[in-house]
């Protein structure tokens, strides 16, 4: 037994030996995860401030904003990975503290920003990791699909036998993205997945999330790609300063005047030529070197028209 399959073995036995109720289906708009007056700090600094958000079942939430607006931690919190200051989490209509690990493991699966792994396990093993949870349970029998489904989603089954570390950044990050396919939990929260990926890669990724709330998966992803959020999510939810400054479809919430005031920099929003899609396009003044702005207020005499 390869040291791969005795981890494997272990993680299979801690949870396959604990009692566990089995998620209910969830119907077309249903709550899936829910966040009520969130307030969470980190340390002695408040990162969110009385956030209310909810995730569907048949959705794709995204979440934006600047760097430090609180999307991550957001994203944790509805995990059950961050526990609140104040308000509530609740994830499949309980509160989020009331499931047990092995339960939370049904129902949400979690990508975080980095993929690190310090055992050069292969690829395959790494995707199959996602189904532990299903260790014991009726549904274990699914295992080898759902391990096959998720890595022909994510493009990896041609490098399924390589380790882990000898992976490129973005090929790392597709396979994290496998195993969170392979977990099948009907709660997605998917930080940043698309960062480290080319720009076909990126369609694939947010494609992915479109399939997946087709098939009934509530879907919340961190991007940083306003294009890609206005082009695959159902709705946006815009953080600014650990509030929710905006929560609506995009083709609402995407407005100049809204993204120029979060993110602090001149944005314009054009309709595509061909198909009326929106196009969001930052101000860049003729001329200037590149990041000549970076960092200046709106109102800066170098920003202004």
């Amino acid at each position: 037994m390869t040291d791969t399959d005795t981890t494997i073995s272990r993680v299979r036995a801690l949870l396959g030996g604990r009692t566990r109720t089995l998620p209910d289906p969830f119907a077309p708009g249903d709550i899936v995860a829910e966040a009520r007056s969130l307030t969470v700090r980190l340390g002695t600094r408040t990162v969110l401030r009385g956030v209310d958000v909810a995730a569907r079942a048949g959705e794709v939430l995204a979440l934006i904003g600047p760097n430090g607006a609180g999307k991550s931690t957001l994203l944790s919190a509805l995990g059950a990975d961050l526990a609140p200051a104040d308000g509530t989490v609740h994830i499949a209509g309980r509160a989020a503290g009331d499931w047990t690990a092995a339960e939370l493991a049904l129902r949400r699966a979690v990508l975080p920003q980095s993929a690190a792994l310090s055992f050069p396990f292969p690829v395959e093993d790494v995707v199959r990791m996602g189904r532990a949870p299903w260790a014991g349970t009726p549904r274990e029998d699914e295992d080898d699909p759902a391990v096959r489904a998720a890595m022909a989603a994510t493009e990896v089954t041609g490098f399924a036998d390589r380790p882990f570390p000898a992976l490129s950044g973005g090929e790392r990050a597709r396979v994290a993205l496998a195993r969170v396919l392979a977990q099948r939990a009907p709660l997605l929260l998917l930080d940043e997945p698309t960062a480290a990926l080319d720009l076909r890669h990126q369609e694939l990724v947010l494609r992915i999330c479109r399939e997946r709330a087709a098939a009934g998966d509530a879907v919340v992803v961190v991007l940083h790609d306003l294009g890609l959020a206005a082009a695959y999510a159902d709705r946006v939810a815009v953080l600014h300063d650990g509030e929710i400054a905006a929560d609506g479809p995009p083709a609402e919430v995407f407005t100049d005047e809204s993204l120029s005031t979060v993110y602090g920099h001149r944005i314009e929003i054009l309709p595509h030529p061909r198909t009326g899609a929106l196009l969001i396009v930052p101000e860049r003044t003729h001329g200037q070197t590149h990041g000549q702005t970076h960092g200046r207020p709106l109102d800066h005499p170098l920003t202004r028209p």
